[in-house]
């Protein structure tokens, strides 16, 4: 199970991802950052991945693919930023291409 929640602030709007980050919600995440970008009025967008227990080799796909297009990250936990960590090695080395 996947949950989504959007919470606006002042300079940021935050997606908070809960639970598995796998198929077949994968591209919720994607659709809800897209929809989520727009009339930010100077905020700042950021997905939190505090919350999320597993995400999957389609799931890493995605957040490089969201990286790619400019998405900023907060997370906690050794794993979750092992993974956006590796992820972000991964976008600057395609990005250098």
């Amino acid at each position: 199970m996947l949950k989504i929640s959007t919470i606006n602030r002042r300079s940021e709007r935050r997606l908070v991802v809960e639970g598995k980050l796998v198929q077949p919600w994968v591209g919720e995440l994607r659709k809800t950052w897209r929809s989520a970008g727009e009339e930010l009025h100077g905020r700042k967008l950021v997905i939190d991945l505090s919350n999320a227990t597993v995400i999957s080799r389609e799931g890493e796909n995605e957040l490089l693919e969201l990286m790619k297009e400019g998405a900023k990250f907060s997370c906690c936990g050794v794993l979750t930023k092992y993974v956006i960590k590796q992820l972000a090695q991964r976008c600057h080395t395609g990005c250098a291409e």
